[in-house]
């Protein structure tokens, strides 16, 4: 039974969600409420409320108490705090057209210096590699990566331009596991003025992330760099 409405709330969310995307319910409409969700696909209140919960978490819609669910704009590149997904999965789940660059990909040894920072074993070889990600033509995050080279072997600046996540699960078969995550806001660099679309922003939202397998080997220090206007990262929580 417990099964069963699961796939209903997941059905219910993905229709939705198909809605946002393709402008049935477009940036700024209120949804219909949870009791005319309730009569339009037959079903409970707390299944639709667990729906809605899903499309909260992704930033696709927002609550406004008393007020109703609102879809939100899709002028950025949405990511959730409780999520570990990647650039390409996390455009395409918010339905949005993206290209990514990499200007700078090297190999090198993880130095006392970079093991303070990345916590990546000391004397390990790495991969380097500096993404810039665009948004309808927009450059609006940069990326400095770290990876392990044993553990991405074969990596290439072409497999970085696409997902190197589908890349370790599909083609090595790993399993990323969780990710420590810190945000924080830092002044603009000279590298970030050279890769983003800054303007006379002095600021960019820094998000950094120390990302294990699923056996708990640390394998990936990435520091994400992004734009003021065009940083949304979205969470839910529930008091328990």
């Amino acid at each position: 039974m417990k099964q069963q409405i699961n796939k209903r709330y997941m059905a219910i969310y993905e229709d939705i969600k198909e809605k946002i995307l393709s402008g049935e319910f477009g940036p700024g409409h209120k949804l219909p409420s949870e009791h005319e969700f309730c009569s339009i696909y037959k079903t409970s209140r707390g299944t639709i409320r667990s729906a809605l919960d899903l499309l909260v978490e992704e930033g696709m819609v927002n609550r406004h108490p008393g007020k109703g669910v609102y879809v939100l704009e899709r002028n950025a590149i949405t990511f959730s705090f409780g999520g570990l997904v990647s650039f390409k999965e996390a455009s395409e789940n918010n339905g949005q057209s993206f290209v990514t660059l990499v200007p700078f990909f090297t190999e090198m040894i993880i130095t006392q210096e970079l093991h303070d920072k990345t916590r990546l074993p000391l004397g390990e070889e790495v991969y380097c590699l500096h993404r810039i990600r665009e948004l309808d033509g927009e450059r609006i995050i940069f990326d400095i990566n770290y990876f392990l080279k044993e553990k991405l072997t074969g990596l290439t600046e072409d497999i970085a331009k696409d997902s190197i996540y589908e890349y370790m699960e599909q083609q090595l078969g790993l399993k990323i596991g969780f990710s420590q995550r810190i945000i924080q806001v830092e002044p603009v660099t000279v590298k970030d003025r050279e890769y983003l679309d800054m303007e006379s922003y002095g600021f960019v939202a820094v998000v950094k992330n120390f990302v294990h397998l699923s056996d708990g080997t640390l394998f990936e220090y990435t520091e994400s760099r992004h734009h003021p206007e065009r940083f949304i990262f979205t969470d839910f929580a529930r008091r328990r």
